[in-house]
């Protein structure tokens, strides 16, 4: 088992930055990458960025490429997410996810899931 718990939201203007962090415990990662994945009123969820755990290569959906950085520390076993240059679109409640890496990264399907945090971003 592993399990998520996540901080760091909350409310921003536009052009601002906020840095989510998600603790991870359990079981060894090692195959597995982690994940934010976001969703916004009445839309569908978003593949938002990953990171493998092991070699930590990153992936980033394409709105939030040179603006979103996601990282891990595997001796903290923290996964974290900075977000700079803000916009309401990024309105959503963001959760920290956990899966085989192939499984994240090609598939968009995870084993573990946060709790969720509310990002608001004001214009």
């Amino acid at each position: 088992q592993v399990q998520l718990v996540e901080s760091g939201g909350g409310l921003v203007q536009a052009g601002g930055s906020l840095r989510l962090s998600c603790a991870v415990s359990g079981r060894t990662l090692s195959t597995y990458a982690m994940a934010y994945v976001r969703q916004a009123p009445g839309k569908e969820r978003q593949f938002v960025a990953a990171v493998r755990w092991s070699g930590g290569d990153t992936y980033y959906t394409d709105s939030v490429k040179g603006r979103f950085t996601i990282s891990r520390d595997n001796v903290k076993n923290t996964v974290d997410l900075q977000m700079n240059s803000l916009k309401p679109e990024d309105t959503a409640v963001y959760y920290c996810a956990a899966g085989r890496a192939y499984y994240v990264i090609y598939r968009d399907e995870y084993d573990y899931w946060g709790q969720g945090t509310q990002v608001t971003v004001s214009s």
